[in-house]
């Protein structure tokens, strides 16, 4: 744990905690927060991206902490950090930052894998574990929500490692929101169903991958239970991540059709009586083709 800062003492008002704080869910999700007039404390061991939001939120009531979120040593010490910040907390968004280059599963080593676990589940559990209680003191609980990309409910091409941790990560959420239930904490995985769209992706992104304040928005509205997903362990963020008072049954059956006519081109193009060049194909773009997933 290396240091606590703040942009405003805050006084006693209760604060959403957003662990991951620095990857770009993670601003996201303080953004979507603070516009709601919600005080935040910032986790992250990105020094430089904390003093990035800092900048960004100059007169917010945003708190800052900057420290590791690995392993059951970094979560014991954050318990104890924000024990000592004796704030209450009537809410978490678990953001971790994890990004992996493209390969075959098969090629790599099964210590990578056990890694990519040790990132994506294991650190998830250790703050569970220890950060949990906090939300259940004083008898007024609040919400856990966990955001996480695409892959975990059918194998990504290319993403192998990626898969198999979202897999686990959703097993390990529904077993935390039967677990936490008797603590009268409700536990939530918000999984995006397409990549982020970020500045660095938005030449290549589709329409319908979400932005980061769009995810922080649903997240914040599953932790206020005014979503219409709100009592379901997994929570599926479909499109550009629309909270229920912002889209309709209507845009999704919009955005359905659009990824019909999509697969329609795309089966044309690879049929054998196409006539057309393959520069015309929509995968003649190697850029396109293999866009790298963006994480929190």
């Amino acid at each position: 744990m290396k240091s606590i800062s703040r942009n405003n003492a805050g006084g006693p008002s209760a604060a959403l905690l957003v662990l991951g704080a620095t990857g770009a869910i993670g601003r996201g999700v303080v953004r979507a927060a603070l516009d709601a007039g919600r005080p935040v404390i910032a986790v992250s061991p990105d020094t430089d991206g904390l003093r990035a939001l800092q900048g960004l939120h100059a007169h917010a009531d945003l708190s800052f902490i900057d420290a590791p979120l690995g392993d059951e040593h970094d979560a014991a010490a954050l318990e104890h950090t924000l024990r000592e910040l004796d704030r209450p907390i009537h809410g978490v968004v678990v953001a971790l930052c994890s990004e992996r280059e493209r390969g075959r599963l098969l090629d790599g080593s099964a210590t990578e894998l056990r890694e990519s676990i040790d990132q994506n589940v294991v650190a998830h559990l250790a703050l569970a574990r220890h950060l949990l209680p906090l939300l259940a003191k004083g008898g007024r609980a609040g919400g856990w929500v966990i955001v996480d990309g695409p892959g975990g409910d059918n194998p990504w091409a290319g993403y192998g490692h990626r898969s198999v941790g979202a897999a686990a990560l959703r097993m390990l959420a529904r077993v935390l929101h039967e677990e936490a239930r008797p603590r009268g904490v409700r536990v939530q995985l918000l999984a995006l169903d397409w990549p982020l769209k970020t500045d660095a992706n938005a030449r290549h992104a589709c329409d319908q991958w979400p932005e980061a304040l769009g995810v922080g928005r649903r997240a914040i509205a599953l932790l206020d239970r005014i979503d219409h997903a709100a009592t379901d362990p997994i929570v599926h963020c479909k499109g550009p991540c629309k909270t229920q008072s912002q889209g309709s049954d209507g845009d999704d059956a919009a955005l359905a059709a659009r990824c019909h006519e999509d697969a329609r081109r795309l089966l044309g193009a690879l049929s054998p009586s196409n006539k057309h060049n393959d520069a015309t194909s929509p995968l003649s773009s190697k850029e396109d083709a293999h866009d790298p997933p963006t994480r929190r």
